[in-house]
């Protein structure tokens, strides 16, 4: 089969469903054995000839609006260069064997374009599936199996009611109208649920990159986690950033949090993280990197309502700077198990003021055996419960576990606190050993 070219030509006639081919100029191209058949149309009769010349409206109905539809759909689809799918649409077609013998039909047309190499619209992609058979077979089943009822009877000033017929074929339309558009709903949802797959792995792979490759704490005991959201089609934009800091023995750990989901949420999550890594690197402390990071944050799309957090940690002092932008505070657990939040520098998400103020900045001290953490709320926030109740929780689980090492601690962290069957919002942990 590789070796072999696939008759395409051959494809398109021998497709089980009805499909013709348009040009711009509403004149058919193409059209396959099945479109011929059920409509009683030969080739000849078609092919070359304009679409409404082969199809007018049905003259002897005044009210007939199909054809006019139709038209009007693959004109929105020449402007669009989109598909566009039409309601279930009654027109007639005129008897092969009797001319000016009407049939009447039903019909679920879908419109496509052909794209040429320049963009325009080159052909039209008429599909058509005939839905008349299921009309009349409904017609066919009433109450009590007496059929759809008859041609109305008379009141009592002799006037037709007509009821039954009128409101049976109604009811009819409308039955073949819902199982359409239920069909067409199900391939819908596929395409988005595949869609929403894609965009969510393509996402994951984004943050992933943009993460920190290695754990940049020198030979200083770190774990890092990240978790995404379980069940949902998009990854929000958690962040974390570990960085070695010149001058002296220090490093920078930082996390962050975008708010939105997706790739956008992914791509400006990056654009955050590594403004803060590179200003971090050169700034005298915490609060002046998010001094930076907040006026670019001020330019950033999608940056709106973001919050981080960074402390700087010197191992030769045993000192902890910090500064917040809207975000939970750190924990630090001491070797004694005593637990101080790092809540005293605590200011507004980043671009929540349009003039830029210096935010605040505070310092702690800590001895050999302490662990710091910092994490996203998606570890501590839960529905109908005060955040203050998670992070309490957070703090509760390193002091139980504080004489692990990083890596068990982390984990053990996580164990504890996330929900068995997963968060509903992505979730960044930093754990270092002090």
């Amino acid at each position: 089969m590789n070796d072999t070219a696939i008759d395409y030509a051959g494809v398109f006639q021998a497709l089980p469903g009805m499909v013709a081919l348009l040009t711009p100029e509403l004149v058919y191209a193409d059209a396959n054995e099945e479109f011929l058949r059920v409509t009683g149309r030969k080739r000849e009769q078609m092919i070359g000839r304009h679409l409404f010349d082969v199809f007018p409206d049905n003259p002897n109905d005044q009210t007939a609006s199909g054809m006019r539809n139709l038209e009007a759909s693959l004109r929105r689809v020449l402007a669009t260069g989109e598909r566009d799918t039409m309601a279930l649409q009654r027109y007639d077609v005129e008897s092969a064997e009797r001319p000016g013998e009407w049939d009447e039909r039903y019909w679920s047309p879908v419109n496509a374009p052909v794209h040429g190499p320049d963009g325009s619209v080159v052909l039209l992609v008429h599909r058509v599936e005939e839905v008349t058979e299921l009309i009349r077979a409904r017609g066919r089943r009433g109450p009590g199996g007496s059929g759809g009822g008859g041609r109305g009877g008379s009141d009592g000033n002799g006037n037709r009611s007509g009821g039954g017929e009128r409101g049976g074929s109604r009811g009819r339309v409308l039955e073949a109208e819902l199982y359409t558009r239920a069909r067409e709903l199900q391939e819908l949802n596929e395409r988005l649920r595949l869609a929403h797959a894609r965009e969510r792995e393509v996402a994951l792979a984004l943050q992933e990159a943009m993460l920190p490759a290695r754990r940049q704490a020198g030979h200083h005991r770190a774990a890092v986690r990240y978790r995404p959201a379980v069940g949902a089609l998009n990854v929000c934009g958690d962040w974390y950033d570990l960085v070695d800091l010149v001058g002296g023995n220090r490093m920078g750990v930082s996390v962050g949090d975008v708010v939105g989901h997706g790739l956008e949420a992914a791509g400006v999550m990056g654009q955050l993280r590594s403004a803060l890594s590179a200003a971090s690197r050169v700034a005298e402390g915490p609060a002046e990197a998010l001094n930076v990071l907040g006026r670019y944050a001020n330019v950033v799309d999608g940056a709106e309502s973001a919050t981080a957090v960074t402390t700087f940690i010197d191992f030769d002092h045993h000192t902890i700077t910090y500064s917040s932008a809207g975000h939970p505070p750190p924990v630090l657990v001491h070797a004694d198990g005593r637990v101080e939040f790092l809540d005293r520098a605590t200011d507004p998400p980043l671009d929540a003021r349009p003039t830029p103020v210096p935010r605040p900045e505070a310092r702690t001290t800590y001895a050999d055996g302490a662990t710091l953490a910092l994490y996203t709320d998606g570890l501590v926030e839960r529905r109908h419960e005060d955040i203050d109740t998670g992070v309490n929780r957070l703090a509760e689980a390193l002091a139980r576990h504080r004489e692990a090492d990083p890596e068990t601690l982390a984990d053990a962290v996580l164990l504890e606190l996330l929900p068995p069957g997963g968060a509903t919002d992505d979730t960044a942990l930093v754990v270092v050993r002090l």
